[in-house]
């Protein structure tokens, strides 16, 4: 048994964060060598306000783009995400799994249990931020890019510095109410609109100075890339951070934990309630197993509300409104990035409606969403049951393995068209509300993409899920696959050499087509549901020729 609660988190999660890491600096090498191929008159043209703006030097080879582009966006995201899932798993995580009681059997404290976990949470954050300052460091050097004053090493301070607040803030959540979802949720969703919200308010002079309100604002504000650490920030970052860590150590003492999943579902609210009683009753059906996708749909409802209340209000109807708002002369000097800074975010001319509602939702925002809620449903979908030493529960009723297999695809499709149709109505009410006029059939046909891009990454954690049995290398494998194919499917197109390889990637089917301006199309669906297919069918030859495990 191992000495310490620090020592076995560790353990547990060390290869997420190499898997996360390494890809995102794998992505900065690929990102440089591409860059380098573009026209350099698309950057040195630029006025200085907009180098700035993009966080490219005055004497930076054009490769020193990659890190406005791929670090202080994606790398940073990634390695929040990575610390916010080890925040909400720290109490409300070992609540779920029912394997508190035993950390608490031993002669150990509930603070210390927590101090333990933040040490391991911080130490595992450094470890994914030195891998990426690695990169960082090597990547020019093997590539002989000059970087002029580029303050790296500051970059991966603040990266550091954001990522770990989020944990503390995921713990708060997670020691408060026990919930690893509730506090996973509500956290990204934190972090997704103080991302939108510092993109978006500087472009509004009545909004700018809101735009402090938000954490990533003491991130990224100060452009550390270029101008070094920003200690006023940093501090105003830790000095939360203590808040919240005080915060969580008052929580889970406070608190009678739980043992185990005692959670009440949607489903069981809605049975108590005489008018919603007997739809939810049809719904819930009986106790047996024939209803496993509601049952797996019901453990993820807090994911799902929190993203598509995100989809639907901030990046949906907030937009319309937004774009109306914001001046000409602003949307003219945005229009005029270059195209291979533009296409990280999915593209799009940014003088038009369609344009902004690409690059600013269709284009990252909303595939990170839909992909946030099947990876989750498909990588839990099997190793989760096993993790939880359910999968012998389920499987001693008259059930075949292939069954279990469809009814968590269904619970995976479900959850994705709740994204998808969000996204539609908050899109369509902020077009309205906007007065901007989009096209009601193009929209549908970009969510529906949108819906059946995350299916495919959704069927490939439950294809790893079915594989492995491991919940953990399923969602990391699938998030870093991801990310590589959506940076490949950016960039390649950009080498005339490489061009062609982008129509392998999945991405390359979503928006490459601009269906917000043409339409449907149909032949790029029938691929990415050809892809989503396949590999349920992958799925179900794995999950039937592995011998599972019956303990965590």
């Amino acid at each position: 048994m191992l000495a310490n609660v620090a020592t076995k988190n560790v353990l547990d999660r060390w290869k997420g964060i190499l898997i996360g890491a390494g890809s995102i600096g794998l992505l900065l090498l690929m990102g440089m060598s591409v860059y380098r191929n573009v026209d350099l008159g698309l950057y040195t043209s630029m006025p200085a306000a907009m180098r700035s703006l993009v966080g490219i030097a005055e004497d930076t080879d054009v490769g020193g783009l990659a890190y406005g582009a791929i670090y202080a966006s994606y790398g940073a995201l990634t390695l929040a995400a990575l610390s916010l899932s080890m925040g909400s798993a720290s109490i409300a995580g070992e609540e779920r799994n029912g394997t508190l009681g035993l950390l608490l059997g031993n002669p150990k404290s509930r603070t210390s249990i927590l101090v333990s976990k933040a040490t391991s949470m911080v130490g595992l954050t450094a470890v994914g931020t030195l891998v990426l300052l690695a990169f960082g460091l090597l990547s020019p050097a093997l590539l002989n890019v000059e970087l002029g004053d580029m303050h790296i090493t500051a970059l991966a301070f603040h990266m550091f510095v954001i990522s770990i607040f989020h944990g503390f803030l995921a713990m708060a959540i997670g020691a408060w109410t026990g919930k690893n979802g509730l506090a996973s949720g509500v956290t990204a969703g934190i972090m997704t609109i103080s991302f939108i919200g510092v993109g978006l308010f500087p472009l509004i002079d009545a909004l700018k100075e809101w735009a402090r309100i938000f954490p990533w604002y003491y991130y990224s504000n100060s452009e550390p890339a270029l101008n070094g650490v920003d200690w006023g920030g940093i501090a105003v970052l830790i000095a939360a951070m203590v808040v919240l860590a005080v915060a969580a150590v008052v929580g889970v003492n406070r608190r009678d934990l739980r043992g185990q999943t005692t959670g009440v579902s949607l489903i069981d609210r809605l049975r108590t309630h005489p008018i919603t009683k007997k739809v939810a009753d049809r719904l819930a059906g009986s106790a047996r197993v024939s209803h496993i996708w509601i049952k797996t749909l019901t453990e993820h409802q807090g994911l799902i509300i929190v993203v598509a209340y995100i989809e639907f209000f901030i990046m949906g109807i907030l937009i319309g409104p937004t774009y109306t708002f914001i001046d000409e002369f602003l949307l003219d000097f945005a229009d005029a990035l270059p195209e291979a800074m533009l296409a990280l975010f999915g593209g799009g001319d940014l003088s038009t409606a369609e344009g902004f509602y690409q690059v600013e939702t269709f284009g990252m925002m909303a595939p990170i969403a839909v992909m946030v809620v099947t990876i989750a449903i498909g990588a839990r979908a099997l190793a989760g049951e096993e993790a939880n030493r359910t999968m012998g529960i389920l499987l001693a009723n008259p059930i075949k393995r292939s069954k279990i297999v469809y009814e968590k695809t269904v619970s995976m499709i479900v959850g994705g068209v709740i994204i998808g149709f969000a996204t539609f109505a908050g899109v369509a009410l902020g077009s309205v509300i906007g007065g901007l006029g989009m096209d009601m059939g193009n929209i549908a046909a970009t969510c529906l993409l949108l819906t059946l891009l995350g299916l495919v990454f959704g069927s490939f954690a439950l294809a790893l899920s079915a594989a492995t049995g491991k919940p953990r290398l399923s969602i990391f494998g699938s998030i870093g696959i991801a990310i590589v194919l959506f940076v490949i499917n950016a960039f390649l197109p950009f080498s005339d050499s490489l061009a062609g390889l982008a129509k392998a990637t999945p991405f390359y089917y979503y928006l490459t087509g601009d269906p917000l301006i043409n339409g449907m199309q149909w032949g790029h669906g029938a691929i990415l549901t050809g892809i989503f297919v396949g590999l349920i069918a992958l799925s179900v030859v794995l999950f039937q020729r592995r011998d599972l495990r019956q303990t965590g």
